[in-house]
C-alpha cells in the first residue's frame, strides 16, 4: 500500500455464532463492528478503515480452521477471537504455520478473551497479541481481594474442563496458598464445556462442603446455568467470577446475586466519572444490548495507531509498530508488553448491586442491578512474568 492509498482493513471475526455460546459471540462481533464504525468516523487510522466480518465456528477448534482458511482464501490478513483458549491455541498454531509458509500473505491474530496464560508463554507467537489480561493476571487480583476478606475460610473451584478451566483451578489454589494458607480448598470440579444442562448436582456438592466462597472461570451459558441452580438451591456462597458481565448471567443472577457475585474485568463503566459511557450508550441504542467486551475497543485502538505509525496495512510492519506501544483505552493506559504480546492494564474486582442513580447509573439486561467497583489493581500489581522465548521474523 502507497501512502496515499487508503485501505479497507478486513478482520475476520472467528467465534460462536451459532450453538449455546452464540449470545455471547453475537454480542462480541457487534462490539467488533460497534468500534470499528467509531475509528472509521472518527479517522482513527488515518484514511484506512476497518471492516469486520463474523464467521461462525460454533465453539469448536476443528470448525475454527476451516473458517480461518476460507478467511486466508478470501484475502483476510487480520484475524481476531475470543471464546475458548482451546480455539485460540489452535489457531495459533495454524497461522505460525501459515506465516512461514506464505511470507509477504502473513496474517495477525488480535486475541480479544481467551485467557490461558499458555498463549503468551510457552506457546507465544510474533503473530498473536493479547488486548484482554490473562487468567492468571485475573487470579493475582481476585485472590488479592479475598485474601483481605477474613470471613473467607473454605473455597470450592469450579470450571469447564478445557485449556483455560485447567489454568484457573492451579492459579486459585498457587495465589489463595501464598496469600492465605489458611482458606481451605473444599472441592475442585471440572465439567464438559457447554454440554451441562441441570447444574444442581454440582451445587448440592458446593452446599455439603461449606464453602463460604465459589471461584468459577465459566463463561457463557455454562455460567447462567450454573448460577441459576445456585439461586434455585439458595446457596449462599459468594461466587467469584471472571464473566458474570456477559450475555445472559446478568439475567440469571437477577435479585438473588445482589451483594453476592464479584467478578473480575479489565473495566467497569460504572467506575467513578462512567470511564465509556458514550461507547456504552450507543451500542445499547444500536443493539439493544450492553457493551463488556471493552477490550475490542483498546485492540482497534492499538490497531489504528500502528496502521497509522506503520504507514502501512501491512501485518508484518503493524505488527512490529504495536509492540511496546502504549495507548488511551477506556480503563486507562495500555502497554503491550513487547516480550510476550500481553497487553498490561490496570484491572477491577466488582459486585452486583442495585443501580441507584448515583455512583452506580448503568444495570445489565435490563435487571436494575449493575457493578460497583470494591477494588482496583494497577497494572504494575496485576502483572505476571512471562516464559515467552519470541521469535520475530528477519531477527
Amino acid at each position: 500500500m502507497s501512502v496515499a492509498t487508503a485501505a479497507n482493513i478486513k478482520i475476520a471475526f472467528i467465534d460462536p455464532l451459532s450453538g449455546p455460546f452464540a449470545a455471547v459471540g453475537q454480542n462480541a462481533l457487534n462490539s467488533w463492528k460497534h468500534v470499528a464504525d467509531l475509528a472509521n468516523n472518527g479517522r482513527w487510522a488515518g484514511s484506512d478503515t476497518f471492516e469486520v466480518v463474523g464467521f461462525d465456528n460454533k465453539g469448536s477448534p476443528q470448525e475454527s480452521l476451516v473458517q480461518l482458511k476460507a478467511a486466508i482464501d478470501q484475502g483476510y490478513r487480520y484475524v481476531t477471537q475470543g471464546n475458548g483458549s482451546g480455539v485460540a491455541l489452535a489457531l495459533i498454531d495454524t497461522i505460525n504455520k501459515h506465516n512461514e509458509r506464505n511470507p509477504g500473505r502473513e496474517v495477525l491474530f488480535l486475541n480479544y478473551a481467551a485467557n490461558d496464560p499458555d498463549l503468551t508463554n510457552g506457546k507465544c507467537s510474533f503473530w498473536h497479541f493479547r488486548f484482554d489480561a490473562n487468567s492468571d493476571m485475573k487470579m493475582e487480583a481476585i485472590t488479592s481481594y479475598m485474601a483481605q476478606q477474613p470471613e473467607i475460610k473454605k473455597v470450592y473451584i469450579i470450571g469447564q474442563n478445557f485449556a483455560f478451566g485447567h489454568q484457573v483451578t492451579r492459579a486459585a489454589k498457587e495465589y489463595l496458598k501464598r496469600k492465605r494458607p489458611d482458606i481451605a480448598i473444599v472441592g475442585d470440579d471440572l465439567h464438559p464445556i457447554g454440554q451441562v444442562k441441570d447444574f444442581s448436582p454440582y451445587v448440592a456438592k458446593i452446599k455439603a462442603s461449606g464453602a463460604d466462597a465459589v471461584i468459577t472461570g465459566n463463561w457463557g451459558s455454562d455460567l447462567s446455568l450454573l448460577v441459576r441452580s445456585a439461586n434455585d438451591a439458595n446457596l449462599k456462597a459468594d461466587f467469584y467470577t471472571y464473566y458474570a458481565n456477559t450475555s445472559g448471567v446478568p439475567t440469571a443472577m437477577g435479585a438473588a446475586g445482589d451483594g453476592r457475585i464479584k467478578n473480575v474485568w479489565y473495566w467497569n463503566l460504572n467506575s467513578e466519572g462512567f470511564p465509556g459511557k458514550d461507547v456504552a450508550e450507543g451500542f445499547k441504542t444500536r443493539y439493544k444490548d450492553d457493551f463488556v467486551g471493552m477490550s475490542t475497543y483498546t485492540a482497534i485502538t492499538f490497531l489504528s495507531r500502528a496502521v497509522r505509525e506503520a504507514k502501512s496495512d501491512d501485518p508484518v510492519k503493524v505488527a512490529f509498530a504495536m509492540e511496546g506501544m502504549k495507548v488511551q483505552s477506556l480503563n486507562g493506559t495500555v502497554e503491550m508488553r513487547k516480550s510476550d504480546h500481553q497487553a498490561q492494564q490496570p484491572l477491577y474486582v466488582s459486585i452486583w448491586t442495585k443501580v441507584n442513580g448515583k455512583d452506580i447509573r448503568y444495570d445489565q439486561e435490563n435487571t436494575g442491578y449493575g457493578w460497583k467497583t470494591l477494588a482496583k489493581s494497577d497494572a504494575y500489581v496485576a502483572t505476571q512474568p512471562t516464559s515467552c522465548a519470541m521469535k520475530r521474523p528477519g531477527h
